[in-house]
């Protein structure tokens, strides 16, 4: 019988891996999301349009709500989340039309 200390020093380190992992995966596609929300920014800068649109957030915040509740995510904190993002996105988007 393999002494429990180790095997549960295995899996803690097998569990360390996939955090370690999936944060890179979370960092890479922030970035990604990132990049797409400038160009949105640079294309309502040009267009003279609002850095805001509260429609498209209400609906991105429902779809993120929903997707976390199938994920077994908790949606509070998937709308926090979300909306930490929004306000960064729109942060982005008031200096390109500076």
């Amino acid at each position: 019988m393999p002494d429990t200390t180790t095997l549960a020093a295995r899996l803690l380190k097998e569990h360390r891996e996939s955090i370690d992992r999936l944060d890179a995966i979370l960092v890479f596609t922030l970035a990604e999301r990132f990049k797409h929300t400038q160009a949105v920014g640079r294309l309502k800068a040009e267009h003279d349009l609002p850095p805001s649109d509260p429609e498209r957030e209400a609906q991105q915040i429902a779809r993120l709500e929903d997707l976390a509740k199938s994920a077994d995510l908790d949606p509070e904190f998937a709308r926090e989340f979300l909306n930490f993002i929004i306000a960064e996105v729109i942060r982005h988007h008031r200096k390109h039309q500076s």
